[in-house]
């Protein structure tokens, strides 16, 4: 069982232009869809399709319309109510596959709301394999809310506590970092680099530098790190190795959910009992597949692109272009 969090959902919708977007102008739509959107509800939707077990423990409103979006992908869901609503992100699409993003802060949490949400989490995590904790944390939830309830998740279920994942970006992964030392993180090159204090905007090879950075956490400060980086593919690293896997060619239509879609990826290879370079291969596989879909659809297996994903190790030499 995987179980994820998403403690700051969002109705995604997405717009696909005809010609490129013009700043000031009036542009008519090709098309558009909404999903029920949030880090931890996309990777439960991908987890699903796959056919494993998954549960999404979301705060949501009885009357929020994101409600019916939520309930209508026919994931499991450990629902906890809240008096606000979910926000709204707005992803447009131009034919080039330029992507720009308008996303919402989101409903403030109330303190009794976000202990709520944090019984709802540890109940929930009882047997999972798995827990995910992922996306922003809402306005009125404190940057320690991951490390939190990793604590409290660990305390309550012991050495039967699940492995956990974390896909946050800025104070909030850097204080689950920092205090709770989490089985997996995931952030991107530039998430890495202000994870360590640093600016990616200064780096000249990526790959140099995300290696450098990941090697510095792993595994003394976190157990793995599931490093993406685009069209580049991905980095892993664990305390048996480190390994980096390139992306193949695809056509794309929508980033939005691909990063999530790559660690729902690796977790499926993980429950599968894959190895390091494996779950690689498939996390990068599913960040392709769900690259090639509109708005933020789930890639199923039937999505993935065919042929092998090449995964070297770094004993091996590997080309930075």
């Amino acid at each position: 069982m995987i179980v994820t969090l998403t403690a700051n959902p969002s109705a995604d919708r997405a717009v696909v232009l005809s010609d490129a977007l013009v700043p000031g102008e009036v542009q008519r739509a090709v098309s558009s869809r909404e999903d029920a959107g949030g880090k931890g509800v996309n990777v439960a939707r991908v987890v699903t399709a796959a056919g494993a077990p998954a549960r999404a423990v979301v705060p949501v409103g009885a009357h929020d319309p994101y409600r019916v979006l939520l309930e209508d992908t026919g994931i499991g869901l450990d629902i906890v109510e809240v008096a606000g609503r979910a926000r709204a992100n707005l992803t447009i699409t131009d034919p080039a596959g330029e992507t720009t993003k308008l996303n919402l802060p989101g409903a403030e949490l109330s303190a009794t709301e976000a202990e709520a949400l944090t019984a709802g989490v540890v109940a929930a995590a009882e047997g999972a394999t798995w827990l995910v904790l992922a996306g922003s944390l809402p306005p009125g939830v404190p940057a320690s809310f991951y490390a939190d309830l990793v604590s409290a998740v660990r305390t309550r279920w012991g050495v039967a506590a699940p492995l956990i994942a974390v896909d946050a970006s800025g104070e909030a992964l850097a204080a689950v970092v920092e205090r709770a030392r989490p089985d997996l993180i995931k952030p991107n090159h530039e998430e890495l680099a202000e994870l360590v204090g640093e600016d990616a905007a200064d780096d000249v090879d990526v790959l140099a530098e995300a290696v450098r950075r990941a090697t510095a956490l792993v595994p003394g400060r976190v157990a793995s790190a599931l490093v993406t980086l685009g069209a580049d593919g991905a980095l892993l690293f664990t305390a048996e190795g480190a390994w980096r896997g390139r992306a193949p060619k695809i056509q794309v239509a929508s980033t939005v959910g691909a990063g999530d879609s790559s660690l729902a990826g690796y977790l499926l290879a993980d429950l599968d009992g894959a190895s390091a370079p494996d779950r690689l291969a498939r996390s990068i596989a599913y960040g392709a597949a769900a690259a090639t879909l509109p708005g933020t659809q789930a890639p199923t297996p039937a999505d993935l692109p065919a042929g092998p994903i090449a995964v070297s190790d770094f004993a091996t030499p590997i080309a930075t272009s």
